[in-house]
């Protein structure tokens, strides 16, 4: 564990940096709590506002996809979920984890100011790397009401301060602060993060939304197209990766013709 005096978020200070924003006067945080996602799916299910923020310093029980567990020590990450009732499509909802992941790549870009070659890589459907290495992940969660989603919940959690990873981790892992050779700020990189979350969601509003993020992905990420990988899941296969379909899902390539990854993970399978 982490000394607490070595970063603490200034509450009163988020909230002068947020002003103007959808987040302004919801920001609830916890020293420790099981699970960010699941206290703002907690919170939807008692009628929160959008745009309510639920971060802190420790999960005991962090999540990441398919339930793996998500490291999230004392003082170390930025462990946070906001809550959105944006009247989203729910056949873009599938785009909601890489519109995140495009706006976490931003924030970290903007806040660690990473050297040359340190580049944030998206790897589908919601990892982030640096290099082979995992700094970050993104979990969604969503109920869908007619066409649209009721609410969605973006759950982010980064490497910020973290030192040294479990060698057993099935990606590679590290921090910003190892990449950086610095200390990052956890506060301004979750100040720049929640405003560049606010702008992708709306963008998932409009009808090119979809073209737009497909697009962005594209540019950002080199899992997408030409990666040969194992696909881990319900539609488990080894293949070349061919680009996303119009619902931001994965095109792989394989023996046996073109299968389309709706959920699942995936993990390099280059041959050495």
């Amino acid at each position: 564990m982490r000394e607490a005096s070595l970063e603490l978020y200034d509450l009163a200070a988020l909230e002068s940096a947020l002003a103007g924003t959808v987040f302004a006067g919801k920001l609830h945080f916890s020293p420790v709590t099981d699970s960010t996602n699941r206290d703002a799916l907690a919170a939807a299910r008692s009628a929160a506002p959008n745009g309510s923020v639920y971060f802190a310093d420790e999960q005991r029980a962090g999540r990441g996809r398919g339930d793996h567990a998500w490291v999230s020590a004392a003082g170390d990450g930025l462990y946070a979920s906001v809550l959105l009732r944006t009247p989203i499509p729910a056949l873009r909802l599938p785009l909601l984890p890489l519109a995140a992941g495009l706006a976490a790549a931003e924030a970290i870009r903007a806040v660690a100011g990473l050297a040359f070659g340190h580049n944030i890589d998206l790897r589908w459907p919601n990892d982030l790397l640096i290099g082979p290495r995992k700094v970050g992940g993104i979990l969604v969660e969503s109920k869908i009401s007619g066409a649209s989603a009721e609410f969605a919940i973006v759950g982010i959690g980064i490497n910020v301060h973290q030192r040294a990873f479990d060698f057993e981790l099935s990606t590679p892992a590290t921090s910003l602060d190892l990449e950086c050779g610095r200390s990052v700020s956890r506060q301004h990189l979750l100040a720049v993060l929640l405003k560049s979350l606010e702008s992708e969601a709306l963008l998932l509003l409009e009808p090119s939304a979809g073209i737009k993020i497909l697009a962005r992905v594209g540019q950002a990420s080199t899992w997408i197209r030409g990666r040969r990988v194992e696909v881990h899941g319900p539609q488990a296969c080894t293949g070349v990766t061919a680009g996303l379909d119009e619902n931001g899902f994965l095109l792989v390539r394989t023996d046996i013709g073109i299968v389309t990854v709706q959920t699942g993970g995936i993990r390099s399978a280059e041959i050495s």
